[in-house]
């Protein structure tokens, strides 16, 4: 199955709720690689690379799940062609 990357952009309240952690948790359980990171803007940015069942199934996790006190507002997300050469996923501080 091709590789795909996704790009992410979670709004709403996402910082300072441990969206970071459970993502990386969550990537690394559906063997997905690349980061989340905090954004000055107060949204979480991520870049998940993987097979494009499990980056759909961590996407839905991104939109409808997430961590329990994150309120997530609205969610932008681009799939691409990109290859990167990201060994695991990790939370970027």
């Amino acid at each position: 199955m091709a590789r795909k990357l996704l790009k992410i952009k979670i709004h709403g309240h996402v910082q300072g709720v441990g969206f970071r952690f459970e993502a990386m948790q969550k990537a690394r359980e559906l063997r997905l690689v690349g980061f989340a990171r905090n954004e000055r803007d107060h949204t979480v940015y991520i870049e998940a690379q993987g097979d494009r069942e499990n980056l759909e199934k961590f996407l839905h996790w991104c939109e409808f799940h997430g961590p329990r006190f994150a309120e997530v507002t609205k969610v932008e997300s681009k799939f691409t062609n990109d290859f990167k050469n990201y060994q695991t996923f990790r939370a970027v501080y």
